[in-house]
């Protein structure tokens, strides 16, 4: 059985907020996948709630993709504590960092979600500005560490 990166990551000593390389592959034609760890709270002491992750994840998926080149998705960790990010290319941890900062400014500065109506989405009723807003302070104000074993900024 092969082996889930994230499930080899000891979840108790990571120190959120953070941004981690949580994989890369090559294939045989020279191309590069990049996965990225954004975990906005501390593994097991919390979580977002379902309005906010939906809600954040519709403004990522729109304003990371203006900050940061080669995006193919970003998703909720089922664990809601953060996201996932993929990527073509490498990025280095202070790009996605200072891309996700500026991210969740303009997350603040949000007037309404893009694309939350039954015809854009699955479950649009299920949202909140609001909450989404309020975590992404909270992130901001903790710092988005470079590293997920240690406060780095």
């Amino acid at each position: 059985m092969a082996k889930v990166e994230s499930f080899e990551l000891d979840h108790t000593i990571v120190k959120a907020p953070y941004v981690r390389p949580a994989g890369v592959e090559h294939d045989e034609k020279g191309s590069t996948v990049q996965k990225y760890d954004l975990r906005f709270l501390q593994p097991n002491e919390d979580a977002l709630p379902t309005a906010a992750v939906h809600t954040l994840e519709h403004l990522l998926a729109t304003y990371l993709r203006d900050e940061l080149t080669g995006i193919i998705d970003i998703s909720p960790m089922g664990c809601r504590t953060g996201f996932y990010m993929i990527l073509w290319n490498e990025h280095s941890p202070e790009e996605v960092a200072t891309a996700l900062e500026k991210t969740l400014r303009l997350v603040l500065e949000t007037t309404e979600v893009p694309a939350v109506s039954a015809l854009e989405c699955g479950n649009y009723r299920d949202h909140s500005l609001f909450s989404a807003q309020e975590y992404a302070r909270q992130v901001l104000e903790a710092g988005i560490s470079r590293d997920p074993f240690n406060r780095v900024f």
